[in-house]
């Protein structure tokens, strides 16, 4: 197992630019077994979801080839319908390649997905989709099996912007028999990216980033050529990161306007920043203001994926700032490690709770609870007095491609280390 060791109160300086999107890629790369044909995906993140990922359709038969973030993929045949249980346990995404088993082989036994422990993520919204569009499902303890004779279009009313459903949705509505219209969808870049995608293949979409998608099923897709989005969430890390250690970086490579909630929060607190349509960049600030209340919601507000390293921000604040997490249980757990670096915190609940600043955090070891709380206990080390151990960071490697080089680059002291020393 390897650790992080930084040694913070070095202000980052320079220009970073993103990884393409995981969120993105992995829906599209299920995407392209709605095909035989080859396709070629381009900016594709090196992290260990993609590659957990490529395993599964590899055991389903698909032919890759990846490298320097080019991926090229062709899935002529599709060898089975049960994905390999040990991916699909580690990965909530492996959810996403039953659209194009049923789409191909008209059925799917597979494991229920995992991933992140973050409260209780039911697949309530993937079964209602599934079933919207004929399939005939079965559960039990430890899996869940789905069968169709036609994929039928319809009027589909999602029971939550679930983004995975949503994707799910979607595909299952490129290849259906007839018309769908999809109410309630969820509009964040990464369903936008996979709709722009299936577009490319010869997909009818309409209404791409808004609530409502109407799409039209059609025979068959073909191969497409397409480059992944840049990663609005790693672009909103670096940018706190240069923030909290009072540098000057340019983050490059993303949309800036997926961010627009994270600009307008970061001005209320007296940041300052110049935004483009490409890049952003954030500046030294002497002193931070708190905010009244950070509310996560789904896209365009304030991203979840973004709370935590947001509440590392916080902490340097002068004030007391409320956080309120509406999407997920368990996502304040972080607060818990950041206290152990001296940090005010007030957990209320499970959903909320208060931030008194300014703190002066410092270093000691830490644990990285899931991919986002990882990257809060990465930013909280480069702002902390001496040395902060950051442990179990394989979360991040599923997240972040080469997190701690691009932070080197940056001027950041950050090592990683194995834990276990040879006897």
């Amino acid at each position: 197992m390897f650790k992080y060791l930084i040694k913070g109160g070095t202000p980052l300086n320079g220009e970073v630019r993103v990884s393409g999107s995981k969120n993105a890629a992995l829906p599209i790369l299920c995407a392209t077994m709605l095909t035989k044909e080859k396709c070629i995906l381009k900016n594709v993140p090196e992290i260990a979801d993609i590659y957990s990922m490529i395993d599964i359709l590899k055991e389903l038969g698909a032919r890759v080839n990846f490298e320097n973030n080019v991926l090229e993929i062709e899935t002529s045949e599709v060898k089975g319908i049960t994905p390999p249980k040990e991916a699909v346990c580690h990965m909530r995404a492996s959810i996403l390649v039953i659209p194009p088993l049923l789409a191909r082989k008209g059925k799917v036994d597979m494991s229920f997905p995992g991933g992140c422990v973050l409260g209780k993520r039911s697949i309530d919204a993937h079964t209602f989709v599934f079933e919207k569009f004929g399939g005939k499902i079965k559960n039990d303890k430890t899996g869940i099996n789905i069968e169709v004779k036609e994929l039928k279009g319809g009027p589909v009313v999602l029971p939550e912007m679930s983004v995975t459903a949503t994707e799910n949705a979607i595909m299952m509505a490129v290849c259906a028999k007839g018309d769908t219209e999809i109410r309630l969808a969820a509009t964040e870049p990464h369903v936008q990216d996979l709709c722009k995608f299936l577009k490319k293949m010869g997909a009818k979409i309409a209404g791409i980033g808004t609530t409502t998608l109407n799409i039209q099923g059609v025979k068959s897709l073909h191969g497409a050529e397409y480059e992944i989005c840049g990663d609005y969430l790693e672009a909103g890390t670096f940018a706190l990161a240069g923030i909290l250690t009072k540098g000057h970086v340019k983050v490059t490579g993303i949309d800036t306007s997926f961010l627009d909630i994270l600009w307008q929060k970061l001005e209320e607190m007296g940041v300052k920043l110049n935004v483009q349509k490409n890049y952003v960049e954030v500046f030294p600030v002497k002193k931070l203001k708190s905010i009244r209340i950070l509310r996560t919601a789904a896209y365009p507000s304030f991203p979840t994926d973004l709370q935590a390293p947001f509440g590392v921000l916080l902490t340097q604040a002068s004030g007391v700032s409320k956080i309120f997490e509406t999407l997920f249980e368990g996502r304040l757990n972080y607060l818990m490690e950041l206290e152990k670096m001296s940090a005010k915190v007030e957990i209320l609940n499970p959903n909320q709770a208060l931030i008194i600043g300014p703190s002066k955090l410092r270093g000691c070891p830490v644990s990285s609870l899931d991919i986002r709380a990882g990257a809060a206990m990465i930013l909280a080390g480069l702002c902390a007095d001496s040395t902060t151990e950051v442990s179990n960071i394989q979360y991040l490697h599923r997240g972040y491609e080469k997190m701690d080089e691009k932070l080197r680059k940056l001027g950041a002291s950050i090592e990683k280390t194995c834990t276990i020393k040879n006897i």
